[in-house]
């Protein structure tokens, strides 16, 4: 895995610079030299003025390896929420959105001892993983007209309390509107479902998020401190069984590249793998 030698540099900055065209995504540059790690047998190490940090992932497994990258933006996401100072062993967690974003957010708490997690999502298969990553609960929203019963839904599963801190895992705007319901006042969010440009939510500013005077953080993929930590939690995720290798329900050789961009573009499975043998 390759990054540029700012360990606090994201990939916002390195793209917002465009600083050797290197990026977090351990891949070089498509430059005069080649050999950049794009389903390459062999990779150019390159040195001096480039001035890379390399880690050596040998000791994990390449079901592990292949998980390093959307487990950095979770192990990122939940040190954001930590500093808020209201994420602790013991809050009430709401997870929303069990695609791998939200299945993996689900396991980084669970390694790190936050044991009391409600998933919400409307997939029951999803939600059934959910629970074997860690999840002590879950509602499916599908069971639920309006975010008014949806919201009650979440806090039965709590034992009748709204959560102390919770994860917008969605790309959806009316999840994001949906989630300050679901927390208590002087509570924490934080909102990590919107990689990309998802559209306008609607809220009440004073209603949502003043008058309960909820603690907002946003996150944005990973820093290279983030992979090193993100090592240790996919080794400790395996060592106390969590299913993290099922994440990735289909691979495919590289000659089938196409056949694994269509299903990945169905939705029908989690993480889709392009293998290169």
């Amino acid at each position: 895995m390759i990054f540029k030698d700012d360990p606090e540099i994201t990939m916002f900055d390195l793209n917002k610079k465009n600083v050797g065209g290197a990026d977090v995504y351990g891949l070089l540059p498509d430059d005069d030299v080649k050999f950049n790690g794009w389903f390459a047998d062999y990779i150019f190490i390159r040195g001096g003025s480039f001035g890379s940090t390399f880690f050596n992932v040998s000791d994990l497994d390449l079901d592990s390896r292949i998980l390093i990258e959307p487990c950095a933006v979770l192990v990122h996401a939940v040190e954001r929420a930590k500093t808020t100072g209201i994420l602790k062993f013991n809050s009430r967690v709401v997870v929303q959105g069990c695609g791998p974003i939200g299945l993996i957010c689900i396991a980084v708490l669970h390694t790190m001892g936050v044991h009391n997690i409600c998933a919400v999502d409307g997939n029951e298969q999803r939600l059934e993983f959910a629970k074997r990553m860690g999840a002590t609960t879950t509602v499916n929203f599908m069971n639920f007209k309006g975010v008014e019963a949806l919201t009650e839904a979440v806090k039965e599963a709590q034992g009748g309390h709204l959560a102390d801190f919770a994860f917008q895992c969605t790309g959806n705007p009316h999840a994001h509107s949906n989630i300050y319901k679901f927390i208590r006042n002087g509570g924490g969010l934080c909102e990590l479902g919107f990689f990309i440009n998802g559209g306008d939510a609607t809220i009440n500013p004073h209603f949502d998020l003043c008058s309960k005077e909820i603690n907002l953080v946003g996150s944005w993929v990973y820093n290279l401190r983030d992979y090193a930590t993100t090592f240790d939690f996919l080794k400790r995720a395996k060592a106390i069984g969590l299913p993290m290798s099922e994440l990735i329900t289909d691979k495919y050789p590289l000659e089938e590249i196409n056949e694994a961009l269509e299903k990945n573009l169905s939705m029908t499975g989690l993480k889709i793998a392009v293998v290169n043998k």
